[in-house]
């Protein structure tokens, strides 16, 4: 078989509803930064579409493309990489690419015959259904009372699953044989506090107490009625400052959504310091490395204020990223939601594992810290406490 004969039997059999999910993997080149890629197919307004997930060594982003249009997307990935797992309804694929681009085809049937079901593709995406009455999504008045997401919060509805799912995955870091003590720093109107509670104690049946703060009284006391009318007995919001919160000495999880500038690292630093086995921020405002960064090597980027402003927001991150790695956590930067919708869309998620750096680690970091000029927060908050340690 040819590479495009095998472009056109995959496009073919997407186009007829056969195809299930597919796996492209084993980079072609060393210098790949993207490690494999994920296929499914995925109905959005009544339209199929193929969703490719693209799975990087810390980032995993998603797009979704129109049959009329997948072609090109696929063929621009199996160029990068060596081979390809597929599964359609009558059969398993392996498909093996040799440096000229001569494929290999081995196909196994399956015992019994699957169905490309859209729908339940499109239901899997949400651990939250839309269709299914909430009370903390009605009284957030995000869903009518008979269960139908409002339209004009349907972008809401998608943010909140996406947080859903995050916490879904972080299930098997939380403890089992106690209660989990979670802390979420900006909680705000607490549609995601809110969602983290319905889904860890209703759904998944964790005995845990968690508290949100925030700055805003009024917005408090109206989540604490909230949480009382819906007898959420161990959610309870108070008003206060992420740096001047001491009320704890171990805590589990700590969230921490739109917190600006420093407050995120203050309160990435509190999550250290507690020995929190996981972190969930989407970070706000970066100011910090923006008024720090003195670079001329990238002086040519940084001369047009625009991109020295999303330059700095992304340095920031990396550099939070790289000293949560550097204290004993897995720490990936993750697409929170579609960049249509917001320009916050980076989620930084940390597990703990207590793996110790390497001194190439340390190195690797102040060596860009270094070409920045900068001075993070996050490692003096860090250094002062004594988890970084140099060698």
């Amino acid at each position: 078989m040819q590479f495009e004969e095998l472009i056109d039997t995959l496009v073919q059999r997407f186009n007829e509803g056969s195809f299930i999910q597919a796996t492209i993997s084993q980079p072609r080149y060393k210098s790949s930064e993207l490690v494999k890629v994920k296929l499914k197919p995925v109905q959005l307004k009544n339209e199929i579409h193929i969703q490719f997930e693209y799975h990087y060594e810390r980032i995993l982003k998603h797009e979704n493309v129109k049959l009329t249009e997948v072609r090109a997307a696929l063929q621009q990935q199996l160029e990068q990489f060596k081979q390809m797992q597929a599964e359609f309804t009558a059969e398993k694929v392996h498909i093996q690419l040799t440096k000229k681009f001569k494929v290999s085809w081995k196909a196994e049937k399956t015992a019994t015959k699957k169905t490309a079901d859209l729908s339940h593709n499109r239901k899997k995406n949400y651990l939250l259904d839309d269709e299914t009455p909430y009370p903390f999504l009605i009284r957030l008045g995000v869903q009518t009372p008979d269960g139908k997401v409002k339209k004009q919060k349907y972008d809401k509805f998608r943010q909140i699953n996406r947080f859903v799912e995050y916490i879904d995955d972080a299930l098997a870091h939380l403890p089992k044989d106690r209660p989990v003590r979670i802390l979420d720093f900006g909680s705000g109107k607490s549609y995601l506090t809110f969602a983290l509670y319905h889904y860890l104690h209703l759904e998944k049946g964790l005995d845990i107490r968690v508290t949100g703060l925030d700055l805003k009284k009024e917005v408090i006391e109206e989540c604490n009625v909230i949480a009382k009318d819906l007898e959420y007995d161990q959610l309870e919001f108070l008003v206060g400052d992420i740096n001047d919160y001491n009320e704890e000495t171990a805590v589990d999880m700590v969230v921490t959504l739109h917190a600006c500038d420093v407050a995120t690292d203050m309160a990435l630093a509190r999550a250290v310091k507690w020995g929190a086995k996981v972190i969930l921020s989407v970070p706000c405002c970066q100011h910090e490395l923006f008024s720090q960064i003195d670079s001329p090597a990238l002086d040519v980027m940084l001369q047009h204020g625009l991109l020295k402003e999303r330059f700095s927001a992304l340095a920031t991150d990396s550099i939070r990223a790289e000293l949560l790695s550097i204290v004993g956590y897995d720490a990936q930067l993750l697409e929170f939601i579609d960049m249509e919708h917001t320009p916050k869309n980076i989620l930084i998620r940390a597990y703990y594992t207590g793996k110790k750096p390497t001194a190439e680690n340390m190195v690797k970091y102040e060596a860009f810290r270094d070409l920045l000029n900068a001075k993070p927060f996050l490692e003096t908050e860090l250094e002062e406490a004594g988890y970084l340690v140099r060698s």
